[in-house]
Order: C-alpha cells, then sequence, then structure tokens
C-alpha cells in the first residue's frame, strides 16, 4: 500500500488536494447516511446485452433477432416495467457517440420518467505507466464527459489484474493512483465513481476495502456487485462492503468457493443493504440463461417487494 508521503506526492499541486482540504477528507469512512434506508429499483442494460443495434461491443446472435433494441428502447422498457432507473452500460451505445445523441437520450429518460441511475465503463487501473495505461485512464474520462451530458451520478469502473511482473501490492498502488486521477476528473463533473468487486486484485473485500479506504478522494466507493464474491461467504463479505456502496448490482444467482451457482436471496440481500442504511439504487444486473425476456420482469417484481417488506 502506498505510504502517506507517497499519496501526498501524488496529490500535490493538484484540484483533488484543494477539494479533499476543504472538505476534511482524508480516507474513505463509511458513508454516514443520516435518513431511513431507501433501496431504488434500476435495470443494467446489460440484462439486454445480445439484443443491442448498433453495440460497439461483441455480441452472441439472439435466438430470436425480431427483439433487437436500441438503448432509446431500452429506457422504455425501464419505464414499462415501473424502473425508477436505467444504468446505461457503455458497451451498448453506437460506435461514434455524439454529444446530440446524448442530448436525445437524456430527454427520452426525462419524458419517461426514468432517471439515469448510473453508467459503466470497462477498463482496468492497474498497468503500469506507459501509453496502454494512458489510453485507459483517458477512456475512463471519455465516458465520464458523455455521462455528465446524460445526468449520470455515479459510473461502475474495473481495478484490472495484476500484470506479468508486477506484485499484487503494486497493482494495488497503481489501481489507487488511477482511481484518484480519474475521480479528481469525475468530481469536476459531480459524478461518483463506483470500483467495483470483480475479480482481479479486488476478487475479495479485504483488498476492495483497502484500495477504497486508501484512496483520497470523497468521489470514490463501491460499486458492490451481489455476485461476484466467489468465497466461503459472499453474504458476509457483500455485508462488510455494504457501508461503503456508492451504487449496488444485483444478479440473481452467486457462487461461492468450490460450489455450484445458487440462486440469490433476495430478500437477505435487501435486509444486509437496509442494515447498512443504504440509501441508492439497486440495479438488476441480469447474465444468468434463462432468456432476460422471461426472467427480468420476474426478478424485478422480487425486487420491489423486497426493498418494499
Amino acid at each position: 500500500m502506498q505510504s502517506t508521503l507517497s499519496r501526498r506526492a501524488f496529490l500535490k499541486g493538484s484540484a483533488a488536494a484543494t477539494v479533499l482540504t476543504s472538505l476534511g477528507v482524508s480516507a474513505a469512512e463509511p458513508f454516514q447516511r443520516v435518513a431511513p434506508p431507501r433501496l431504488t429499483v434500476s435495470l443494467a442494460a446489460y440484462s439486454f446485452r445480445d439484443y443491442f443495434r448498433n453495440s460497439n461491443h461483441e455480441q452472441k446472435a439472439p435466438a430470436d433477432a425480431t427483439k433487437k433494441i436500441d438503448m432509446f428502447q431500452f429506457v422504455d422498457y425501464c419505464a414499462t416495467h415501473d424502473c425508477a432507473g436505467a444504468e446505461l452500460t457503455s458497451y451498448y451505445f453506437p460506435p461514434d457517440v455524439t454529444a446530440d445523441y446524448l442530448l436525445k437520450l437524456r430527454r427520452h429518460c426525462f419524458l419517461r420518467g426514468v432517471e439515469v441511475s448510473g453508467g459503466s465503463v470497462g477498463n482496468t487501473f492497474t498497468l503500469q505507466p506507459g501509453e496502454k495505461r494512458d489510453s485507459e485512464i483517458s477512456y475512463v474520462k471519455k465516458w465520464v464527459d458523455h455521462y455528465a451530458v446524460l445526468g449520470a451520478p455515479h459510473i461502475r469502473v474495473f481495478a484490472g489484474s495484476a500484470p506479468r511482473g508486477v506484485s499484487r501490492a503494486d497493482a494495488m498502488k497503481l489501481c489507487i493512483a488511477g482511481l484518484e486521477e480519474c475521480a479528481d476528473y469525475a468530481g469536476k463533473h459531480g459524478i461518483i465513481l463506483g470500483i467495483e468487486n470483480h475479480g482481479g486484485i479486488v476478487a475479495e473485500a479485504k483488498e476492495l476495502l483497502e484500495i477504497v479506504r486508501t484512496v483520497k478522494s470523497p468521489w470514490v466507493g463501491i460499486n458492490l456487485d451481489s455476485a461476484n464474491f466467489h468465497t466461503d461467504d459472499p453474504y458476509g463479505d457483500f455485508e462488510r462492503c455494504a457501508p461503503y456502496a456508492v451504487n449496488v448490482q444485483l444478479k440473481s444467482e452467486m457462487q461461492r468457493r468450490g460450489q455450484k451457482p445458487e440462486l440469490s436471496d433476495i430478500p437477505r440481500l435487501a435486509k444486509i443493504l437496509k442494515a447498512a442504511n443504504y440509501r441508492g439504487y439497486v440495479a438488476l444486473e441480469y447474465e444468468s440463461a434463462e432468456d432476460p425476456w422471461t426472467a427480468v420482469p420476474r426478478l424485478l417484481k422480487q425486487m420491489q417487494e423486497a426493498f418494499n417488506a
């Protein structure tokens, strides 16, 4: 983990240092939410990943090509199924995103009564200094710009794995530095970055929490995915991270270490979030084998029931 001196050196002379000083922030602590818990349903576009037209991400051919949709139709689907929010995954935007497209989409969301609960990018912060790392940082910042136009309050980012020849400790330092740089940029747009528990150096709660507690920025938290702790006690790890969550992605299955996938206990997950006094979006991110057009409505109903219990 970085020394206090090296962290200060990284921030010296940056706008982040000024912001942190004014806010009295030294390291991330559990978010203090003064009001009662409130779990708000959103739906991640990733749930329909194989059905988007003009996607900039590799897709499988859908079983029924007549069900192909675009991002506007996805927002309509969210409205029809009473989702308060829509998580607009970057992978499924057209390859050439323009400001005009983003403004039309923002207007469309507003008229449908659906908030943009957040966005998500695919990146890695563990690359060593050089052209590839610079490209990853630039990519995140580009999507900060796009999501700012959409009015998104949150963006999911990844940490990455330790590259060959790089120790886990050094990979964590690289991740922290990347997070701080991008959070400084995102904060100027009022956007919080949520680092997801997504394998690599954040496969387990201990390392994820260490990174989040070390990052010097009020614009970083955890994008807490219910399915991504493949540990002996995934519910316990979920509970440990819940106080730091800025967004939650709920999946229909979970998998303990060395065991087969099992159905997620949605009421139990909801209870954990309520106990942590979480107030924010819980986005269904569906990725199981059943047809999403059949499974997603059922799961959204189960989430609403559990959240309102």
